[in-house]
């Protein structure tokens, strides 16, 4: 089908490596080891779990009920990184429509959604797929997604994609609200009455991401999404009922169970900086399905590349940097290694 990504054309190399390494047998033990680690890790029973479930209905029922509703928020943003919230504003007929329209473009073909200016009115570099920088298996990501930021949404409308673009818009719109209050409450339970985030993270500096996992034929060798952490303050995923996301908890991969009613909210690296290491940045990956293909979405709750990131207590386990600063790292040490570094990078201990 047209739609299908050239994987195996375009990462040639590295299946024809991975084929030699499984049929030839190697005098470097070390690189032996390190990937019997790798597909041991991939192919681990993963326990089936529940995130922490909170009803926001719960912070307009008064005061007591209100202020355990956001103890609840903070308790599972230090303890797991991750929750689900129900009773969120979001209408399940926008959720719906938010998967319809995003089906219909990613079934357009593979040489339409590469040519995202010419056919969607995208900026270049929206749509992306696989991983550019992948030097073996374990480092390709088997998705396609389109990486859109807020302020290019409402200039989407094109031939064919007018639905998307207002649904898109309705979307971001409701659920940036809903992050700038879950970031509101997080501040507010560290002792911060703050308007870091209202000034700082603005629509206009947040981004929005529509994710397709194709079906893949080697699910115990390649990532849908590799392992990282998110580089925003907070992730708000609306994900359906095919699953695929785990998380690391307790040093072991736990894998999220679906729930049709809730979206998914995780920290990320900035609110990990923000907080001293109060609220943690966890590591999260999603694995393939050899028969379906799964859909989601992602909202990022960012700062502009200027904003200063800094520790809202003493002492400070960071030091001071900007977005853009952490941004170009990230981006540096995954052309260099493959693979993100992340927050270590910015320890004043280093």
């Amino acid at each position: 089908m047209d739609s299908d990504l050239p994987f195996h054309k375009v990462y040639k190399s590295l299946f024809d490596n991975a084929s030699t390494t499984t049929t030839t047998t190697t005098t470097n033990n070390n690189n032996d080891k390190d990937n019997s680690k790798d597909q041991d890790a991939m192919k681990a029973v993963v326990e089936e779990c529940e995130l922490p479930l909170i009803d926001l209905r719960r912070l307009e029922l008064g005061d007591s009920e209100g202020e355990e509703c956001k103890s609840e928020i903070a308790r599972a943003s230090q303890e797991w990184g991750f929750f689900q919230v129900m009773n969120h504003g979001i209408s399940s007929e926008l959720l719906q429509k938010m998967k319809s329209e995003q089906e219909k473009v990613f079934k357009q073909s593979f040489d339409k959604k590469s040519q995202e200016q010419k056919f969607f009115n995208f900026s270049a570099g929206t749509y992306r797929w696989g991983s550019p920088t992948a030097t073996c298996l374990r480092q390709l990501s088997w998705s396609e997604a389109f990486h859109i930021p807020l302020n290019k949404v409402s200039a989407s409308s094109a031939a064919g994609v007018d639905d998307l673009s207002s649904t898109m818009e309705q979307f971001a719109t409701t659920v940036s609200n809903l992050a700038l209050k879950l970031a509101e409450i997080l501040a507010e339970k560290l002792g911060h009455k703050s308007t870091f985030f209202h000034e700082n993270c603005l629509p206009s500096t947040c981004y929005l991401r529509m994710n397709r996992y194709p079906p893949c034929p080697i699910p115990s060798e390649v990532f849908g999404l590799m392992p990282h952490t998110d580089s925003d303050f907070l992730t708000i995923l609306h994900q359906d009922q095919v699953g695929g996301l785990q998380l690391v908890k307790d040093d072991r991969w736990i894998a999220v169970k679906p729930n049709p009613e809730a979206l998914i909210i995780n920290i990320g690296d900035l609110f990990q900086a923000w907080s001293n290491n109060v609220y943690k940045s966890v590591q999260h990956r999603v694995v393939t399905n050899m028969q379906v293909e799964r859909f989601s979405t992602a909202y990022f709750f960012c700062p502009s590349y200027e904003t200063m990131i800094e520790s809202c207590c003493e002492p400070s386990v960071y030091r001071k940097f900007s977005f853009g600063e952490y941004r170009h790292q990230v981006q540096e040490d995954v052309k260099q290694s493959g693979s993100k570094i992340g927050l270590p990078r910015f320890l004043l201990s280093n």
